[in-house]
């Protein structure tokens, strides 16, 4: 009988230490995640634009189509790469984590360039407008999908970066893909409600039944063009300042210690002038000066990728 109860006991703690490490698990996917924020949020002010064309029936499908490719891209695919990194390469983790915001930076600044300097889109109006008439739902579906496959690679290395780096393999590799799939819904399940929502508040300002209800939904209607603008400058701005961010933390565990360090007097100066809300202006005034370097990064990257990597990418296309 005290065997059997020693058995349970023991059986009791390792249940206590599974629970424990599952626990532990969730806390660092979450807190990983959040350091993902910039690239999640614009993986969510993307994604829209692939329905966009299509009938209202083909919308939640065309979301969870991409959805799909989009676990496939991080458990897949970017899950191993992430776990072989950590084991064979970590020290390249920062150069790519700087790659990867680099990105960012040119991503973000190329949006703010064609809003400051619109240029003539007609071409590319008709080619979406020929898809869409088409009705190329795989083309598109194909098209994010490569799309969150770049956002995806950023996500899970800012995710890698942010995890500590003495857990067990086991436990890095369920934060990673537990971070992933989190991360996947909250983005596609955003994404579903934000491309129903205009329908949602026709519907309700059709067939509402109080006069409040109809209201609420004519405001949806009218209100939804200008949240998905709004929704498409956080995403950028967003954006920009992991991008810079990135950028100066890489360079700060590379060793170029200027940058951060200067960043981090400024902010602390900033914050003894307003002692009140000394934290938060800390805070603001080291994400804008992330977010300036950003920009300026992207804004020096644009003809780069414009005039040397784009015409090497498709001399060396033409070769294969």
């Amino acid at each position: 009988m005290s065997g059997l109860l020693a058995l349970l006991d023991d059986v009791a703690a390792i249940a206590k230490v599974a629970a424990a490490s599952v626990d532990d698990v969730v806390g660092q996917a979450v807190k990983a995640s959040s350091k993902a924020a910039g690239a999640v949020i614009d993986d969510a002010a993307v994604t829209p634009k692939y329905v966009h064309g299509f009938s209202a029936d083909r919308e939640i499908p065309i979301v969870w189509n991409i959805a799909k490719g989009s676990v496939f891209n991080k458990l897949v695919i970017l899950l191993p790469v992430a776990l072989l990194l950590s084991i064979f390469a970590a020290w390249a983790i920062a150069p790519l984590l700087m790659l990867g915001g680099a990105y960012l930076c040119f991503e973000g600044a190329e949006k703010v360039w064609h809003v400051l300097f619109p240029a003539d889109h007609n071409g590319d109006a008709l080619y979406q407008q020929k898809l869409s008439d088409a009705h190329l739902e795989e083309q598109k579906v194909r098209g994010a999908i490569k799309t969150d496959f770049i956002l995806s690679a950023e996500i899970m290395t800012i995710i890698l970066a942010a995890l500590p780096g003495d857990l067990p393999l086991w436990m890095t590799a369920l934060a990673l893909a537990l971070a992933g799939v989190m991360i996947t819904v909250v983005v596609y399940g955003a994404v579903g409600l934000i491309v129903k929502a205009d329908d949602a508040g026709l519907a309700m300002a059709a067939k509402g039944r109080l006069a409040a209800t109809r209201r609420l939904g004519t405001m949806i209607v009218r209100g939804m063009p200008g949240f998905l603008r709004l929704l498409v400058v956080v995403g950028t701005a967003a954006m920009i300042w992991v991008g810079g961010s990135i950028i100066v933390h890489g360079a700060h565990e590379l060793g170029l210690h200027a940058p951060y360090e200067a960043i981090h007097h400024v902010a602390l100066a900033a914050g003894h002038a307003v002692p009140q809300m000394a934290d938060s202006v800390e805070w603001l005034v080291t994400a804008v000066i992330d977010g300036l370097i950003g920009l300026a990064l992207g804004l020096l990257l644009m003809p780069v990728v414009g005039h040397v990597l784009v015409p090497l990418v498709g001399l060396f296309a033409r070769k294969g």
